[in-house]
């Protein structure tokens, strides 16, 4: 049986290695803070059709907080304190 773990950064079933297929570069490393918050609003945009770019970001922006990945990044918690 494989042994699977949430990675820390957007919470997907990995299960191996530290980082997943989509927050990962071609060479594996961590792709950028812009990157990956316009993939989790991109994300969302997707799962629920009605929500607006501006409620996306901010939804986007407080998942990564509650990582420990991105929770203590400066431009993360400018837009959070700023509203986006």
């Amino acid at each position: 049986m494989t042994r699977q773990t949430a990675y820390q950064s957007c919470s997907m079933s990995i299960e191996s290695g530290t980082l997943c297929q989509y927050c990962s570069n071609d060479a594996g490393e961590l792709i950028s803070f812009a990157e990956c918050l316009e993939r989790f609003v991109q994300w969302t945009l997707r799962q629920e059709p009605g929500t607006g770019r501006q409620a996306a970001e901010r939804k986007a922006l407080e998942f990564m907080a509650g990582g420990p990945t991105w929770r203590d990044n400066p431009e993360l918690l400018r837009r959070l304190t700023v509203g986006g």
